[in-house]
């Protein structure tokens, strides 16, 4: 028989400030978990204010604000009789904390205070919170007059203490407390406490859904007990998506799950669990109950109340966690907060400039993702999302078919071609744009960059030519940058005039399509099409990209996504040549999109400075590069990173999904004024690269002694290839010329010398 206990773990879409909205859907969901017979509700972190408030949390109103949304939960009959744990900022002796409130039929039970904060990635919770250092300590806490007048209570108690039920034992942690080396649930259980809630904010990361759930089940397979996990969903104004998978396990295992990605603002996880089982399980770790009986205790709040019954109701078993693919989190991620951000924007769709390279046509494909998920959610009944959209299309009769008809009501794509774009871009761009239905049109910008060259002209009486026209490589990169500026111009202006043109009222969000790579390099022309409302792909490297479009091609049947992978990536701003493209993204960069991740990783994940980051790559790329490429490989990187960093603090909010974004906004504190010629850390660079060749140069002494020493060796070998023969011409980093006087700067590729540009300023490149 056992003694059964049902609890629900969920999953909220909340919405930063939006406190009506939060309200309601805490409310939603206590009254789902209470009709499926759940006796203990816990919810994600901050979930009555919303986790991005941010500096709002200064303002003595939001937390006002909280505390009338709390009296609202608390006297509402749907609390009667359920143990309900939510999340709100709080205020103790002047100090603001991170906290969660328990109450129970109109009685608030314990405050408890997050008592370790999260510091790194896109997380700065000491701005605004406190932690609590008061170890297993409570204090007194005196209630605001407004929630006094309806629980009858003057103090509750506030500080690091559990839940003593008639049943079990209760305790909570709070996000960043899971993940912490010194978490709360292992003294807790040595301690008796059988349940453990954690009401959390964890975003999303590509291929970091295991993270979450590993640590969950460890949680419980060292210890025992359940663990019940209850994350946030959407974007609530950040760039950061939160990305559910709220879970609930037990004794080592996973025993119900949320979803990852959906469209849904509540979901509640429900499991039923044998408080017997978690007895037993620990009882039979000899260790783990010899250092619970010398376990100091925490204070113990008792309620009178039970969560479990004796019945023969069959509890959860153990679930496998399928993890979707890298490209199905692109799929999926980016798309859900995309939706999120369009329907809380007021605007009436989306506009993209589509110019058929690989950048722009997956933002298409998350578009259409996006759509793909919109309708089924409709079709399955989310009335929520069916209100949106009738809402964003400006007909309430409307019902969306299919992910085409959606496109076509929502999404409006356009070709921005020059005299300088080959017709196989502008075909790729219409049959994906036919292919997922977005209202598609084509234009050529030639006149508007006539009209402004010559206003130049007019002014100056002089004319810029392109290189391969006989002028230099500041007119030609200043040709280059306007093309690029005027379709940020463009774009703008048919965002806010197609739905006029269509009879409709509103204007559509202006995407961006720049991915992270080109954002560390900064290869992108400042305010071109780079600049836009938001970016769905801000925050994917390229490689990935790629992915993700062969993964589209085959689930939707778009022959068009292998064409456009086919095509080098270029951006088309240089004359063509009988036709054809003069331009590719690789050679103007002076590196490849394979090797911008491997120098962004190290930069951010693995904190290397140019010399460092030298010191690793000599040794990974030892096969392939000498000392000297490797030594001019991370320079050339490091100066263009440099120079072109300022671009970094006018990027277009991007949907964060790798790890090594440089978005300097929120995820990548660095400066954006760098000393370009980084002197010391070349010259250290340049001083290790002298100490490998002379290294080099013993060892081929020794080998050549060998060698001449053993006759069988040298009879076998006629010559002692060294490689050098094929060895790429050093540049010497010293000859690079400044900015002031604009000349030609060379760049090595992987695998050629070419020559380009730099400018302080601007980097010649498109959407693409």
């Amino acid at each position: 028989m056992g003694r059964k206990a049902k609890i629900a773990a969920c999953t909220l879409n909340q919405w930063a400030l939006d406190f009506k909205g939060n309200l309601s859907r805490i409310l939603s969901s206590i009254q789902e978990a209470k009709e499926s017979g759940a006796r203990f509700r816990s919810g994600p972190e901050l979930e009555i204010c919303g986790y991005s408030c941010e500096d709002h949390f200064y303002e003595s109103d939001t937390l006002l604000h909280c505390w009338e949304v709390l009296v609202e939960i608390i006297v509402s009959p749907l609390c009667q009789d359920i143990l309900v744990d939510v999340g709100m900022p709080v205020m103790h002796k002047n100090v603001t904390y991170n906290c969660r409130v328990i109450f129970l039929n109109r009685k608030i039970l314990l405050i408890r205070p997050k008592m370790l904060l999260c510091e790194d990635g896109n997380y700065r919770e000491s701005r605004w919170f406190s932690p609590w250092k008061k170890v297993r300590l409570v204090e007194d806490y005196y209630l605001p007059r407004m929630i006094q007048a309806y629980t009858g209570q003057q103090v509750v108690p506030f500080g690091d203490a559990v839940l003593s039920l008639k049943d079990t034992c209760i305790g909570f942690e709070i996000c960043e407390e899971l993940w912490n080396p010194q978490s709360s649930h292992i003294p807790m259980s040595l301690d008796g406490v059988e349940i453990i809630a954690n009401g959390s904010g964890s975003y999303f990361e590509l291929r970091k859904a295991y993270v979450t759930v590993d640590l969950v089940k460890s949680a419980t397979f060292k210890a025992g007990g359940c663990y019940m996990f209850s994350n946030l969903r959407g974007c609530d104004g950040q760039r950061v998506y939160f990305n559910g998978c709220s879970c609930i396990a037990v004794n080592g295992h996973i025993t119900n799950r949320g979803k990852q990605f959906s469209l849904a603002e509540v979901e509640v996880v429900v499991a039923t669990i044998d408080l017997e089982d978690i007895r037993t399980y620990r009882n039979a770790i000899r260790s783990r109950s010899h250092l619970a009986a010398e376990s100091p205790s925490f204070p113990r709040i008792n309620v009178d109340f039970s969560i479990s019954e004796d019945s023969d109701v069959p509890c959860f078993v153990p679930i496998d966690w399928q993890y979707l693919t890298p490209e199905e989190e692109i799929e999926m991620g980016p798309a859900c907060w995309l939706w999120d951000y369009l329907r809380r924007s007021g605007q009436g769709g989306i506009f993209l400039p589509l110019s058929g390279g690989v950048d722009s046509s997956s933002v298409a494909c998350i578009v259409f993702s996006m759509c793909n998920m919109i309708v089924n959610a409709v079709q399955s009944g989310d009335e929520t999302a069916l209100a949106d959209v009738r809402r964003i299309v400006c007909d309430s009769d409307y019902t969306p078919s299919n992910a085409r008809d959606l496109c076509n009501k929502i999404f409006v794509t356009c070709y921005m071609g020059s005299e300088n774009s080959s017709a196989l871009t502008k075909a790729r761009a219409n049959s994906l744009a036919s292919a997922i239905g977005s209202y598609h049109c084509s234009i050529s910008i030639d006149i508007a960059v006539t009209a402004v060259l010559g206003i130049f002209t007019t002014a100056t009486g002089l004319i810029p030519k392109y290189r391969s026209q006989g002028g230099h490589a500041r007119e030609e990169l200043a040709l280059q940058n306007v093309q690029a500026r005027l379709r940020m111009v463009l774009a703008y202006l048919f965002a806010q005039l197609m739905l006029w043109v269509r009879q409709r009222s509103g204007g559509l969000l202006v995407l961006g399509s720049s991915n992270v790579d080109e954002a560390l390099r900064g290869y992108m022309t400042k305010y071109d099409c780079s600049s836009a409302d938001i970016n769905p792909i801000g925050g994917i490297s390229k490689a990935d990209l790629r992915s993700f479009l062969k993964h589209m091609s085959e689930k939707y049947d778009m022959p068009v996504l292998l064409e456009i992978l086919a095509a080098p990536p270029t951006a088309e701003l240089l004359p063509l040549s009988d036709g054809r493209v003069t331009q590719t993204d690789e050679e103007d960069m002076g590196m490849t999109y394979s090797e911008l991740s491997v120098y962004g990783r190290l930069r951010k994940q693995n904190f290397c400075g140019p010399y460092s980051m030298f010191c690793k790559l000599v040794h990974t790329w030892k096969g392939s590069c000498t000392p000297q490429e490797v030594a001019e490989k991370v320079k050339h990187f490091y100066q263009y990173y440099s120079i072109n960093r300022h671009k970094m603090t006018v990027l277009t909010p991007s949907c964060h999904a790798e790890t090594y974004s440089p978005d300097d906004n929120r995820f990548d504190h660095r400066p954006f004024l760098y000393l370009r010629t980084w002197d010391w850390q070349f010259k250290a660079i340049d001083e290790q690269v002298q100490r490998l060749s002379l290294s080099d140069d013993k060892k081929t002494k020794v080998n050549e002694d060998a060698h001449e020493k053993c006759p069988a060796a040298k009879a076998n070998a006629s010559c002692v290839d060294t490689g050098m023969g094929k060895r790429k011409r050093a540049i010497d980093i010293n000859k690079l010329l400044t900015y002031q006087n604009n000349q030609e700067i060379p760049h090595q590729n992987s695998k050629k010398m070419f020559t380009g540009v730099t400018n302080n300023y601007d980097v010649d490149t498109d959407t693409d």
